[in-house]
Parts: C-alpha cells; sequence; structure tokens
C-alpha cells in the first residue's frame, strides 16, 4: 500500500471512529511523524479526506477535522431518505429472500448484543445489511451515490452510540425493514425505512442539542 494511502486509510477511520474529533487541528508535522510518512503523501491523503468533506481547510494553512452540526445532519438525511426509502423498494423487488430472512434474525437478536456493550458488533451487522442492500440493488451507479452519504453517515451515527436504548430501537426497525424486503413488500420496506430514518435523526439532533447549547450554530460539512 502506498504511503499516501495508508495515511488516508488510518486518518479517514480515526475520523469515522471520532477518535479525531470534530475541530480537531490537523498538523503535518505532527501527523507526519505520528503515522510514519513522510509530508507528501500526508498531503495528499489530507486533500483526499477534503474532497471527501472530512477535513475543513478553509480556516488557515492547518486542517482540521469537519465539523458535525444539525443543519448539516439534516442535509445528509434528506439525501439518505431519498436514496434508501427507493433503495428499499427496489430490494423488495429483486432481492434473495434468504437473504434478507437471516439478517432478520440476527437483527432481532441484537438487543441482547447490545446490551452486553457491543455496539461495534451492531454496526458491522449494520454494515452487513448496507452490503446485502446493495447485491439486491444491482446497480453499481446506485451504490456509488449511496457509498457517498454512508461515508458521512457512519461519523453521524456514532453520536447515538451513548444511547443504547436508540440502538435497541433501531434493530427493531432493521429488522422490521428486513422482513418487508424479505416478504416483496415493496411500500412497507420503503415506509420502515422512513420510520426509521426519522428516528436516527431525531436521535442525533437532539444529542448535538444537548452538548451544544446552540444547536445549528456550528458551520461545517457532516
Amino acid at each position: 500500500m502506498r504511503a499516501s494511502d495508508q495515511a488516508y486509510s488510518r486518518l479517514r477511520e480515526e475520523i469515522l471512529q471520532w477518535r479525531l474529533l470534530p475541530g480537531t487541528p490537523l498538523s503535518e508535522i505532527e501527523l507526519a511523524e505520528r503515522l510514519g510518512v513522510s509530508r507528501t503523501p500526508l498531503r495528499a491523503a489530507l486533500a483526499r479526506l477534503a474532497l471527501e468533506g472530512l477535513v475543513d481547510t478553509s480556516r488557515g494553512r492547518t486542517g482540521v477535522v469537519s465539523d458535525v452540526s444539525a443543519s448539516s445532519i439534516t442535509d445528509l438525511f434528506e439525501l439518505r431518505e431519498a436514496l434508501e426509502t427507493q433503495a428499499a423498494r427496489l430490494a423488495a423487488r429483486r432481492c434473495d429472500p434468504r437473504v434478507f430472512d437471516e439478517l432478520a434474525t440476527r437483527f432481532a437478536a441484537a438487543p441482547d448484543l447490545l446490551r452486553t456493550g457491543g455496539s461495534d458488533a451492531y454496526y458491522s451487522l449494520v454494515g452487513e445489511f448496507d452490503a446485502a442492500l446493495d447485491d439486491a440493488l444491482g446497480n453499481p451507479v446506485y451504490r456509488g451515490a449511496l457509498d457517498g452519504v454512508r461515508l458521512h453517515l457512519a461519523r453521524a451515527r456514532r453520536i447515538a452510540t451513548a444511547n443504547p436504548e436508540r440502538l435497541v430501537r433501531s434493530a427493531e426497525e432493521h429488522r422490521l425493514i428486513c422482513t418487508a424486503i424479505r416478504d416483496g413488500d415493496a411500500a412497507l420496506a420503503a415506509s420502515a425505512t422512513t420510520v426509521h430514518l426519522k428516528a436516527s435523526l431525531t436521535t442525533i439532533i437532539d444529542t448535538l442539542a444537548a452538548r451544544d447549547p446552540a444547536p445549528g450554530s456550528q458551520k461545517g460539512t457532516a
């Protein structure tokens, strides 16, 4: 793997996992030393992250991890709802029912996993659901659009990690989506997806508001 790709992958993961928090300055000297790369490949990595909206380079010579604001999250979910509700409809018409039957069973068992602190395993299961949805669609153009949304969603989702009760409800919502897709019920799959997205957005916005007395006052790209 090239040094720039290695630096990009490491920093991307740290941003998505909230190990590098929004607003964190990204000093080239410090990062190059920590990642064990020279400044040239590091700059290439930061440029890629800036294009994806994960790094903000508009504030001066030193980039910072981009903010996660209420307004940017709301914008993201508007696009996500349009893409994912239609994806659920299409998946209900095109999927292998056995795949979503298995996922429904695993989401039904997820609450027990979450109650013992298995949030990482739960997010891995959600990732498998996303992959199954992509396979059912069989449309690489659609998948590219979904991937662009999911990149930022991966970071936004982590805001809900501190709310285990919400994650338990999310598991049940995913189970209902999987069941509807498995049964070929396109209308119910889309409706269940809408319910899930609205509940997720509400949780994230409420959590941000609890952290910031003036929600939406931050500027940035989620």
